[in-house]
């Protein structure tokens, strides 16, 4: 999901210039079976269902837990920009990966299923480093709301579809334990949404800090964004798309070493989910 700040609450906004960068009803159902003598892998955590047991929402963790901060990239890729990849345009950003791996930053890749048809063997590498962990942003990349900054739109009754498209694509891809976790294209969603997604079992998640990268060319006006909005248990969106968001390699070799010093310890949206059940 690419966005910009509109203003200082905003939550987020996507560029119109973007709108052209199955799996089973519990997505981690699909790992593999232990065998008779290994231990059975706990399920990823996942939050509860909402009232009338909609699909649950999650935007940060506790914030009375210590200074834990996730960093959250989208590897966005509409099901419609075959042609200007093959032109040459970039929709990953493998630099990127490269300096989360140096820093040894843990973070959550919401990846679509269309970029990981473009990008099997990165889509792979990633989903098989333990320092990662990948997590469903749509097979197509278009809205699940009738109006979200100008992308197409998916009808009701094939959104539940399109989020088990992304999961096969995974699947495909060589990607073993994709997460329960969604999110929504262009961060925008509705109860009618909430509720078609509700079979398959996924838990939305949603940010509390907006980086502010999506076409953004100045990586210091990124890091500022971000290190001014983060609080103990934040959840940060940002891209992993170069074409779309040029600055983000740069600005994270400036968030991180920061963070850092301020005492932060940098965690999976998981560990977060996590925490917050634990609170409930």
């Amino acid at each position: 999901m690419i966005i910009r700040v509109r203003q200082a609450a905003a939550v987020c906004a996507l560029g119109a210039a973007l709108t052209a960068c199955g799996a089973p009803a519990a997505p981690h159902a699909a790992r593999p079976a232990p065998s008779a003598t290994s231990a059975v892998p706990s399920a990823p955590p996942t939050l509860a269902p909402g009232p009338a047991g909609v699909t649950p929402v999650f935007k940060n963790g506790p914030r009375t837990l210590g200074k834990v901060v996730a960093l959250t990239f989208d590897a966005d890729m509409t099901a419609d920009q075959g042609a200007r990849a093959a032109a040459g345009e970039r929709f990953d950003n493998p630099r990127l990966i490269a300096d989360l791996r140096a820093l040894k930053v843990p973070a959550t890749v919401f990846m679509t299923g269309r970029w990981a048809e473009e990008y099997p063997v990165q889509a792979r590498s990633i989903g098989r480093d333990p320092l990662f962990e990948v997590a469903n942003h749509s097979y197509s990349h278009y809205a699940f709301t009738s109006d979200c900054y100008g992308l197409p739109t998916v009808s009701a009754d094939r959104m539940r579809a399109d989020v088990e498209r992304a999961y096969a694509a995974f699947r495909k891809a060589g990607v073993p334990d994709a997460m329960p976790y969604f999110r929504f294209p262009g961060g925008c969603y509705d109860r009618a949404a909430l509720k078609a997604l509700t079979p398959t079992g996924v838990t939305a998640v949603q940010w509390d800090v907006v980086s502010g990268d999506a076409f953004a060319t100045d990586a210091d006006a990124v890091a500022r964004q971000v290190l001014d909005g983060v609080r103990p248990g934040s959840v940060v969106v940002m891209h992993c798309t170069r074409s779309a968001a040029p600055a983000t390699e740069r600005a994270v070799r400036t968030i991180v070493p920061e963070l850092r010093k301020q005492g932060y310890r940098f965690v999976k949206v998981s560990e977060l989910i996590g925490d917050a059940r634990a609170r409930r």
